[in-house]
């Protein structure tokens, strides 16, 4: 139990404080093969592209012990892109939404026309369309592009940022929030347990007070001695706690597991799960509205190729295969120590597009939930330290249970043998002792008696023969 707190001195520490686990994070992007069409209001076929792969190095600084047993952090990643577990570039050009702008054209479709008009005018002057012809990098990291100031100017407050627009500008070289957990050091149970997530106790994104409780750990590691039946954490990325369901227990490269998976609910709408109403507005189970807390842009998360969803949005575009080995999420985890050993993050990121009157450049576009990629961020432990982990919490523990019978199949002859020689040994002395029946002599007969146990009528030997 010591080596499982948040102590300098226990052997988890380090690798709670900077993560030996090699992760990794595959991104998949959804080409748009048919543009045109689709401003036309045709249905979008798409074309799954990658994997791009990511080296994840995750480390933890500004580390800051409390007297109330807690612990704060920022977790940091770095990723770095890994042509050789790629299928494809960087420099890769891919037809996707406008992000920007179509967004944009969303968040603005409820106010009054003259400004639309005023946008849609700009967006011409700017040759702004509704798809756009980006590399990979961009897409990811980020882009120039001169409606952001725009926007800024027109619309004051409407997109909170400057400078590049990128989908995961801001997570590389970033941290997830202030984080402050349980130590574990007074009641080993409450050990990784969030207590507050940049300052809060629950955050304000959602309708309900139960959607915006921060529940279970940052995601890391668990308290020990899991039971099977289900895992909390809280997800930045996806602005709420998340519960993963018990499915199985089995075992990675020998060790023990317990396997945690997402339930049908997870994404569910309020009508389909009333405790999800909290999330709405909503529209069909299998997606999650964001845009409260992704600057109020119309995106939605969903498991990749709107697995578990509602069977509407997979047939609303052509070239989704949802299937559980590839789009499932999961997290193998020792329940002894609730250190995780393999997983797999799965989530896919989908845009809502449509046609806004005003603004020209929408088209004809029906209204649809489209994805734009999913990633899977991946991690098993390994190499040293896995086999350290299997010494000290499988084959340790497995010898002294062997020795334990060992032992006590040696004990039982010994016990037998013990036994026996008592038994002799008290046969034995019972023998050498004059108080034992086997030794006493005969009765002795009448003739051998004192005369003064003689019946005085009864004559004596000696008495007869006189």
């Amino acid at each position: 139990l010591q080596n499982v707190r948040i102590d300098p001195s226990s052997i988890s520490f380090t690798m709670w404080k900077d993560i030996p686990v090699p992760f990794y994070m595959s991104v998949h992007f959804f080409e748009v093969l048919n543009p045109k069409e689709v401003l036309k209001g045709a249905k979008p076929v798409l074309n799954q592209r990658g994997p791009y792969v990511y080296r994840e190095f995750r480390y933890k600084t500004n580390i800051t012990f409390h007297d109330n047993d807690t612990v704060s952090f920022l977790e940091y990643r770095k990723l770095f892109f890994q042509p050789h577990l790629s299928n494809g570039s960087e420099e890769e050009y891919i037809v996707v939404p406008n992000i920007l702008m179509m967004g944009a054209a969303v968040m603005m479709e409820n106010l009054p026309n003259f400004v639309k008009f005023v946008l849609s005018g700009a967006l011409a002057g700017l040759k702004q369309q509704a798809f756009m012809n980006r590399t990979v990098g961009e897409i990811m990291w980020g882009y120039e592009d001169p409606l952001i100031d725009t926007i800024n100017a027109l619309v004051p407050g409407l997109i909170p940022f400057k400078g590049k627009f990128g989908l995961f500008v801001e997570l590389n070289n970033s941290n997830s929030g202030l984080f402050t957990v349980n130590t574990g050091m007074k009641n080993i149970s409450k050990v990784h347990m969030v207590d507050s997530w940049n300052g809060l106790k629950k955050v304000n994104y959602w309708q309900s007070s139960e959607c915006n409780m921060i529940n279970g750990t940052s995601g890391e590691m668990w308290p020990p001695f899991m039971s099977p039946t289900s895992l909390e954490f809280y997800s930045p990325d996806a602005c709420r706690s998340m519960t993963l369901v018990y499915e199985q227990s089995g075992k990675f490269k020998g060790v023990p597991t317990y396997r945690f998976v997402a339930p049908k609910t997870l994404f569910a709408n309020g009508t389909d799960y009333p405790p999800n109403e909290g999330f709405c507005p909503c529209m069909q189970s299998g997606i999650q509205n964001v845009s409260t807390c992704r600057m109020n842009a119309p995106m939605f998360i969903s498991h990749p190729h709107f697995y578990n969803a509602d069977p509407v949005l997979v047939n609303a575009v052509e070239g989704l295969h949802p299937n559980k080995d590839e789009h499932a999420l999961f997290l193998d985890v020792h329940p002894m120590t609730g250190i995780p050993m393999n997983c797999s993050i799965k989530l896919q990121l989908n845009l809502y597009i449509k046609q806004v009157s005003g603004i020209m450049q929408t088209g004809k576009i029906k209204p649809v939930v489209l994805p734009l990629l999913w990633f899977a961020e991946s991690g098993s432990i390994e190499g040293s330290v896995l086999k350290q982990f299997y010494n000290n919490l499988v084959l340790i523990p497995s010898l002294l249970d062997y020795l334990q019978y060992i032992f006590l199949g040696l004990s039982v002859p010994l016990i037998i043998s013990a036994a026996v020689l008592m038994a002799k040994s008290q046969s034995t002395a019972a023998e050498k002792s004059p108080l034992h029946p086997t030794t006493q002599s005969k009765p002795p007969s009448s003739s051998e008696t004192t005369p003064l146990l003689h019946d005085a009528g009864t004559p004596s030997q000696d008495d007869a023969e006189a």
